[in-house]
Formats: C-alpha cells, structure tokens, sequence
C-alpha cells in the first residue's frame, strides 16, 4: 500500500539569512510539493544565486477574511470509508482533518441524494406530507454521518460544514421527477421548513450546519442526475419571502448563499438580481460558485464584480473535481502531466471549446485557488474526499477524480498529488487570515499571500515552468533567498 507521504512532525523553525545584518533576518518555513517527487517536504537549503525574482509581502494592503478550505461529506465518500479496515479510514480522515494533515476547515454535504449517492433518496419520501410528519435524516445514518463525527474527532480546530441540496422531493415539483423541474410554489413553505428540520436533525446529532446553498447548480446539468430549476428572480422569492423568514422565526443562525453553479456571465447576472436592493438581499449571506465554466479560466471578472456589488458578503468556491476523468492509481505523474480532460473537451458547444482544453491537474486546481483567492473568494471547497479506482460510485456512473482513491477490495489506500495541493493552502493558511497585497516581478509565478491570526504569513507559490527559480522574498527590510523547484508549489510560513 502506498503510505502517505507528507510531513508530520511539529514544524521546526528554521532561519535562513538574505543579509547579514542581525535584524534583517527573515524566518521562514518552507514546504514543496513538486513533480520531481517532493510532498509537502521541509526545504531547509537554498544554493546562492545571481538572479532571482523579487516579491515584496505588503501587509499593510488588505483584502477579505479567509473562511476556510476543505472537500466533501459525500455518500459514495462515506460509503467508501466504511469498506476499509479502521486503520486506513483513521489514516484518510487523519489526513484531512488531523493537526499533522491538511487541517480541514470548511466542508460541504448534500441534502437529500446526489449523483454521488448510491441512489435516488429523500428525508421526506411521503407525498403530500407538507408538515414533514415523516422526516427523517436514517439514510444518512450509516454513512455521512459517522463520516462527519469521526472527522470532528481528528480536527482540533473543528470545521464549517455548507449543505446543499440537489433536489426537493419529486412530489413538491411540477414534473415529479428527480431530475429537472421547478419546486412548485404551493410547496414553498414546505420546503423552507425542510431546511430548518435538516439543520434541527443534525444538530441531534451533534452535527452544527455552518451554511445552506439554496440550491445545488440552479440552472441545471442536463437533467442526468438530481436538480431543480430556479432563476434567480424566483430564488429570491423562495428566500425573501419563505426560506428566510422561517430560518429566523425558527432561531436558526445559518448563512444563506445564493447560486452556487459556474462563474462567468451567468453569475454577474444573478449578482445583479440577489443584490439590487435590500429587500432581495437581506437573507443572503453571500454567493456560492463552481468551476466548471473552463479549465484554465477563474473568470477574475465575475468574481470581482459580485464582490463588488456586496462587498460585506461570502464569495466561495462550494465544488470544484476533475471531471469526467476514471482516476489514475498510483501514477503521479499523470497528475503533473497535461493529459486531462473535462466535461467540455467533448461536449461543450464550438465557441467554447477553447474554454476546454487538455490541462495539468495539479495546476488545474493550484491556479484556480491561487486566483479565486486573488480575486475575493474567502473560502474553496473540493468535491468527493474519497472515491474508488473508478471514480464512484456515482449511480448516474459520473465518473470523477477525488484527491485519495481507495481500493476498498485490497484495503489500499492512494494519495494522489491533488490530497498535497490542497493542504498547502488548508493546513497553512488558517481560518480568520486576511489575503495582503504582494508585488511579484516575474508574471510566471502565481501567488497569493494571508496574514494568518498568530502573525504568521502564508505565501503560497505556484512555479509552472520548466526550470527552477530564485527567489528573494522581502517583508520590510528584511529578507530571505529561496528557491523553488520546476514544476512545482511551495508555501513558506513567514514567522514574524
């Protein structure tokens, strides 16, 4: 079985000197991930160069609060856990959750099933039960949520959990289907109250909701798996006038986040819609957003000028895997290589496809967290946390990469370069950091920098090119000489 192979030890403070005067140390920790083989390894030596790229840390330019990072609580992930022997699930969640793995904060749910279940379920399966008489949270019983406790278990800090919902109950829409359809507005004060006995169940269970999505990719998928419709106009009719009111009338403390599908035109439409005016926005806490519009483009555009518009509110990344792909098992360097594909390589409309190209799934996801960042998201969620060899189980057969792939068979348990990327931001950059401004004179690197709450500064690094690259990092008048490998993403802790 392939172990994890990441740092573990309590990090140890190193002190590496830009000039040689006393007060102009800079101390740094300094962690890599890399195609030549690195995994979040200790980088403690830094051969003297002549010319290096200069980037200047400017806390004093201040930008959003960090809410958090993190993956999701999914049936096929639960289920999955549940195979393997208790030393390998405790391994996994240890992994994400643990003080020595990638410290977890911010996580996502599905209310009632998704693609991502083993089938089509609802907590309220009886038609017509517009009291709720029968709700009942048991299909999350055996799998979700032990998944979620045992991960509070191994988080110190603890975490922040969104859920969302793929569909109301067919029996509440106008096509009593799964799939497609609209809530039908004689259930709109049925479905409010369905939010607030799923917050009540869990809370039962030991389980506090953080945030609610109103809606799973409001604009459809297709109609292949669970969705239901809405335009943002009859959004904020469900919101302002049911969904809201009942969270506040039933005490429930939870935020409210509109969308939650693709950047791009289509969210600066919403923005315009959920933020017109008080009476539209009020129960709104912010918007939740998904990648999936391009492969390399974050569309800074959409995400600046929603922040724009509310400047106050959340703007997070709620999904975001590499799709339409069957995981590669022990192969990391597939993961460093520019071999995968998403949904649009083959389906998306000609002027599109431009949008779709083949790509590298390590930069996939440390380009777009590193410029989601740069661009007011305050927190970035990843999909599944676990699937199988083949990508599931998904009962649509939507097959998907997760960051650990398990062989539940063999009791063998892969972590793939993704599980590394992710925790350079989630284990360093820590809930309640504000992102503080940089100056950068090379173009090809990508970073992105936060002021942690203990004074420490996380500075994250993407180098894409294929050569290695010097670096003088400066805060003040202090500075250190580093260096970064090809291909490769560094986060240096800058203990102040």
């Amino acid at each position: 079985m392939k172990r994890l192979e990441f740092y573990l030890a309590s990090s140890l403070m190193i002190i590496l000197t830009g000039c040689d005067a006393q007060q102009n140390k800079l101390t740094v920790d300094v962690f890599e991930t890399s195609a030549n083989g690195n995994k979040l390894k200790r980088i403690t030596e830094f051969p003297a160069a002549s010319e290096a790229v200069s980037i200047q840390l400017l806390p004093g330019n201040k930008f959003q609060t960090i809410t958090g990072f993190g993956g999701s609580f999914t049936e096929a992930s639960a289920y999955l856990l549940n195979k393997l022997s208790k030393k390998n699930r405790d391994l996994i969640l240890d992994a994400y959750f643990g003080t020595r793995g990638a410290r977890y904060s911010l996580t996502r749910t599905h209310i009632n099933s998704c693609d991502f279940s083993l089938g089509n379920y609802s907590y309220a399966p009886v038609k017509g039960d517009k009291e709720l008489e029968h709700f009942s949270i048991d299909e999350d019983r055996d799998d979700i949520i032990p998944m979620i406790r045992d991960a509070m278990t191994h988080s110190e800090d603890g975490f922040k959990i969104i859920a969302s919902p793929w569909t109301a109950p067919p029996w509440m829409k106008d096509n009593n289907e799964w799939r497609g359809g609209k809530l039908l507005p004689e259930y709109y004060d049925c479905w409010a109250l369905f939010f607030s006995k799923y917050i009540n169940e869990y809370k039962k269970e030991g389980i506090d909701i953080w945030g609610l999505t109103v809606e799973n990719e409001p604009l459809g998928n297709g109609s292949n798996w669970e969705s239901m419709l809405y335009s943002p106009e009859e959004m904020v009719d469900f919101v302002k006038n049911h969904l809201g009111p009942k969270l506040k009338a039933d005490g429930q403390h939870v935020k409210v986040l509109a969308y939650d599908q693709n950047r791009g035109e289509e969210l600066e439409r919403w923005a315009k819609v959920i933020y017109k005016d008080e009476p539209s926005s009020q129960y709104f806490d912010g918007f939740a957003v998904h990648w999936y519009a391009s492969t390399f483009d974050w569309f800074p555009e959409s995400l600046n000028f929603t922040h724009n518009m509310a400047p106050g509110k959340h703007l997070i990344q709620s999904e975001a895997c590499v799709d339409a792909e069957v995981p590669h098992w022990l192969d990391d360097k597939w993961y460093w290589s520019e071999e995968a594909t998403d949904w649009g390589w083959d389906w998306a409309p000609a002027d599109q496809k431009k949008l779709h190209p083949k790509y590298v799934p390590v930069y996939r996801y440390a380009r777009d967290i590193i410029g989601c960042l740069n661009s007011w998201v305050d927190g970035w969620v990843d999909w599944n946390m676990v699937l199988d060899r083949q990508g599931g189980p998904n009962w649509f057969k939507n097959w998907c990469v997760a960051p650990v792939i398990v062989d539940p068979e063999k009791d063998e348990v892969y972590f793939t370069p993704l599980y590394y990327i992710l925790a350079h931001f989630s284990k360093y950059i820590r809930p309640g950091a504000v992102r503080i401004g940089f100056e950068n004179t090379d173009p090809s690197l990508m970073l992105t920098a936060a002021l942690n709450p203990d004074g420490s500064i996380a500075v994250v690094i993407l180098n894409m090119n294929s050569e290695l690259k010097n670096i003088n990092l400066s805060l003040g008048n202090r500075t250190v000489k580093l260096q970064i490998s090809a291909q490769a993403i560094q986060t240096i802790v800058v203990l102040q």
